[in-house]
């Protein structure tokens, strides 16, 4: 029988989890704080349930310095089910304001009002996108299916710059965003690091700062929990949890309260029809996940536990570092690997551009890409327990995911096994 310490696994989703918490997780499943049923099996409106919410959210708050003035929700959608909610919630918080505008400037006439917004929804409604790898591509791609291509602008499609493949992350200069003089977009959405293609944004873009700033969502899914982030930059950051925070199942979205009922309405369901926009299911519509705690319907309590779990212990880990003290892991074990991968240029070679290398997603080909050299290299690297390194079907090629769980013995063992292939 294969030992789990005896494998190190570097799929990319879902990922590896620690082994601390998985020997916890088997324990609860069980009996949970010894009530005698599972943790599967407690309400999700149970005090239990409540307080598993409270701590995560807390865990969570904790590494990334959430300021007070931003919601932690939880949903059952995965990355690209926010796709989608991004795209329903921000837009109606934008034709909302829109039409207290013009309500402001014309009365109580709903008609003049109505005629106005039309024309303001069909001549201004902009989403821009960074489109730097598939990702990004499908989240562009289902913005234009909600609300017609025409209110999508594609800022920047990195694949112009590069041979019609993803790979560079052009100047900004290059970017063609919605000037701000015209009202700029309603959000700028972005990838932060694209699982299939290697690519990541070494910071937060310098054209998305300033007191005038569009509302900035950024995907976050492979490299959630990997390094500090200054939150107040976004209006909502998501990701799914099955690559550095938890088992599949649930999304996170940390989103600014301003974008929430009280502070901010969100026009009604009445209104988006008369303007011919979508109309977003209610279990995507972040007011109602916010004001019943995501617990408008039955969350997966489990799943919410594993990530909190996994969080807390970088807490306990790191303890005043905070996500600086994995960030320092995780840039370590992606230098040695990429350290490997340069040192044989006539063996290995890296796909995308150095200046966005993904510290998450190290994606590499072997021998120029020949499908047999390949294939045997995999199959070397399983015999001595490196698995999960098979690219994007995709894409093809070699991938290892080094998402926090990857210990860093793992990623000295891969390093071994870069060399001893390079070198045979």
């Amino acid at each position: 029988m294969v030992n789990r310490s005896d494998v190190h696994y570097f799929g990319a989703g879902p990922a590896p989890l620690p082994t601390a918490v998985l020997e916890k997780a088997s324990q609860v499943l069980l009996n949970y704080k010894d009530k005698g049923i599972g943790l599967c099996e407690i309400s999700h409106r149970s005090p239990e349930a409540n307080e598993i919410l409270a701590d995560t959210k807390q865990a969570l708050s904790t590494l990334l310095d959430i300021p007070d003035d931003y919601d932690i929700l939880f949903l059952q959608s995965g990355g690209s089910g926010e796709f989608s909610a991004t795209v329903y919630n921000l837009v109606s918080v934008w034709v909302e304001k829109k039409r207290a505008e013009i309500a402001n400037e014309v009365g109580d006439n709903k008609d003049e009002v109505l005629k106005r917004l039309r024309k303001v929804v069909d001549e201004e409604l902009k989403l821009d996108y960074l489109v730097t790898g598939s990702w990004s591509k499908k989240a562009s791609e289902e913005a234009a299916r909600l609300v017609g291509s025409k209110h999508v602008n594609v800022a920047l499609d990195a694949r112009k710059a590069n041979d019609g493949k993803f790979g560079k992350i052009p100047p900004e200069s290059e970017w063609n965003l919605t000037p701000r003089k015209n009202g700029g977009p309603a959000f700028v959405y972005f990838c932060d690091n694209e699982t299939v293609d290697g690519v990541e944004f070494p910071a937060f873009p310098k054209s998305l700062e300033g007191e005038d700033a569009p509302l900035v969502c950024a995907d976050m899914s492979s490299n959630f929990i990997s390094r500090k982030v200054d939150v107040r930059k976004y209006a909502i950051i998501f990701g799914g949890a099955q690559k550095n925070i938890g088992n599949t199942g649930i999304a996170i979205v940390i989103i600014r309260k301003s974008l929430l009922p009280p502070q901010s309405q969100h026009a009604s369901p009445e209104l988006l029809r008369e303007l011919n926009l979508p109309v977003g299911p209610i279990v995507l519509d972040y007011p109602t996940i916010a004001k019943n705690n995501s617990l408008y319907n039955t969350l997966p309590i489990f799943d919410v536990w594993v990530a909190g779990q996994v969080m807390a212990g970088l807490v306990n880990t790191y303890g005043i570092k905070r996500i600086g003290g994995q960030e320092e892991i995780s840039n370590e074990k992606a230098r040695l690997i990429y350290g490997a991968l340069d040192k044989y240029p006539d063996v290995y070679r890296v796909v995308p551009d150095k200046s966005v290398r993904s510290r998450m997603n190290i994606c590499f080909r072997v021998h120029g890409g020949d499908a047999d050299k390949e294939k045997a290299f995999l199959a070397g690297a399983e015999k001595k327990g490196l698995l999960g390194l098979k690219g994007h079907r995709s894409v093809g090629g070699i991938r290892a995911s080094n998402y926090n769980a990857v210990s860093l013995e793992g990623a000295k063992r891969l390093v071994a096994y870069l060399e001893e292939y390079a070198t045979a």
